[in-house]
């Protein structure tokens, strides 16, 4: 099935409002935008044009898809755009809900908000532009979240590629500047009091630097 599927129904709002009942305590967010020419990976674009940054963003995309079929939670993708129904988001793995809000925080805000109030007891999200995100570091972030109240991967560009949390702290995601290396630094300081564990470092791929040297990739520009 085509990740540029273009089976978008009018009943698309009927999916997103659909009530999921969790199969698991824990639940993993993945926000997605919705993979269209010129409308992702702009930085990366403005270097090796939009259809070869289009090509390697639907790469990541599956990268991301098989990485979080291996992890033993409840999964949801959050569109950014619209929902897609014939994609690689099987809905075998994925239950497909749209991202509200008119920023990143207030867009990641309302997805944590929504699956708390499905009952679960941890949930954590990732984006989907690491290739060197794998399942374990996403299972250990939801394992370090028995013994603390915050898990935070951080992104060497200064934001962050994963967050976890058991109860709702709306302060994170409000007065940040979303896209800039102040991002895990301002949320860092709004938990300072807090329990939270740090992953390891890992790099997302925004700028042609960061894609140098990455051989799975060359072949898109």
């Amino acid at each position: 099935m085509g990740i540029l599927s273009k089976n978008n129904t009018n009943s698309d709002q009927d999916q997103v409002a659909n009530f999921y009942f969790p199969t698991s305590k824990s639940a993993l967010i993945i926000f997605t935008r919705n993979p269209e020419l010129g409308k992702c990976k702009t930085r990366l674009a403005k270097t090796i044009g939009n259809e070869a940054a289009l090509e390697i963003y639907k790469h990541l995309l599956k990268h991301t898809a098989e990485t979080a079929k291996n992890v033993s939670v409840d999964r949801y993708v959050f569109y950014s755009e619209a929902i897609q129904k014939e994609d690689l988001w099987n809905p075998e793995f994925f239950k497909k809900k749209l991202q509200e809000g008119s920023n990143l925080g207030e867009r990641m805000e309302n997805a944590f908000s929504k699956l708390f109030q499905l009952g679960y007891e941890k949930a954590l999200i990732i984006g989907s532009d690491l290739l060197d995100l794998n399942a374990e570091i996403i299972s250990e972030g939801f394992q370090k979240l028995n013994q603390n109240d915050y898990v935070l991967g951080p992104a060497k560009d200064g934001g962050y590629y994963l967050f976890g949390m058991k109860q709702l702290h709306p302060k994170v995601f409000k007065n940040k500047a979303w896209g800039t290396e102040s991002v895990r630094k301002d949320t860092l300081d709004d938990l300072q009091n807090e329990d939270i564990h740090l992953l390891e470092i890992l790099n997302d791929i925004d700028t042609f630097e960061d894609i140098e040297g990455i051989e799975s990739l060359k072949k898109y520009y």
